[in-house]
């Protein structure tokens, strides 16, 4: 399937704005710190299909509702929490370098 690999965009509205329209979103940030990554998508399926992959835990998947930039409306959106190794392992589904280091924060995303 050519669209179950997670994108990285430059600019967070063109990110968001693939997510909203089904395909995947690889979002880095920092959470207090600590390198993390969301993969969003409002295609549920593709993020569960995805999340086996990494080995996530269905229950794990959080429902967040985004406003979608086009429209402004609310679409309802799913995303990943991923840090440790499993940012690691989002990475290289990406095909970003993958930095090595402590591996804090391995475990469920919270």
């Amino acid at each position: 399937m050519a669209d179950s690999r997670p994108l990285e965009f430059a600019m967070r509205r063109e990110g968001m704005e693939h997510a909203l329209d089904g395909g995947l979103w690889f979002h880095r940030h920092l959470h207090s710190g600590e390198p993390m990554a969301h993969i969003v998508s409002s295609d549920k399926q593709l993020l569960l299909r995805v999340g086996r992959v990494l080995g996530m835990r269905p229950q794990w998947l959080q429902y967040k509702p985004l406003k979608q930039p086009r429209s402004g409306r609310r679409v309802p959106a799913w995303h990943w929490d991923l840090r440790g190794l499993y940012l690691a392992a989002g990475l290289e589904l990406v095909g970003a370098e993958v930095e090595t280091g402590d591996e804090v924060g391995v475990g469920p995303p919270s």
